[in-house]
């Protein structure tokens, strides 16, 4: 079965929202750019800051696998997956039904300067003491996920965007 959708995966701040719909635009109307957390946003009617607090992360993580299996049976769209969607093999056996997997990867330092630009506040996996030490210690622990669920692995640490859309289109011979 071709595969007609793309999964976006790796850490906050690697740019899968940026990336995603720079590659939605580049494909044109027949594709369409989402997130896994504005689907569960939608569902649950709440904030993902606001579901970790609330609700707990063990909850957030039983919404990312609702979400993923919706995602499954969608049809050319580019997604943008939460950093931690791939601590569940669940997520990742659904996301390869019908996506390529394409993981983003970047420095930390890269990271970290992206994730402070947006506030820590935003992002509940570095709303620590010292999140570049937090950044860090969670890549160290996510990087094996990562790396076992990627078809692609592309590095975005001093690329251009578009540069790395046309990466995406070539490995995963998406046409426009």
């Amino acid at each position: 079965m071709k595969k007609a959708c793309i999964a976006l995966i790796g850490f906050m701040a690697t740019g899968k929202t940026t990336v995603g719909k720079a590659l939605a635009k580049h494909l044109g109307d027949a594709f369409k750019f989402i997130e896994t957390d504005q689907i569960i946003i939608e569902m649950v009617g709440k904030t993902i800051p606001d579901i970790f607090s609330e609700d707990g992360e063990v909850k957030f993580r039983e919404y990312e696998v609702a979400a993923c299996k919706k995602v499954s049976n969608l049809s050319n769209i580019i997604v943008s997956c939460g950093g931690g969607v791939v601590l569940n093999k669940v997520n990742i056996d659904n996301l390869k039904l019908n996506c390529h997997i394409v993981l983003l990867e970047a420095s930390i330092e890269e990271i970290y300067k992206r994730a402070m630009r947006d506030g820590k506040e935003t992002r509940p996996v570095i709303n620590k003491d010292d999140p570049k030490k937090e950044i860090e210690n969670v890549l160290v622990f996510r990087k094996p996920y990562y790396q076992a669920a990627a078809e692609y692995i592309i590095d975005t640490t001093s690329k251009e965007i578009q540069d790395i859309v046309e990466e995406i289109v070539i490995k995963t011979h998406l046409k426009t």
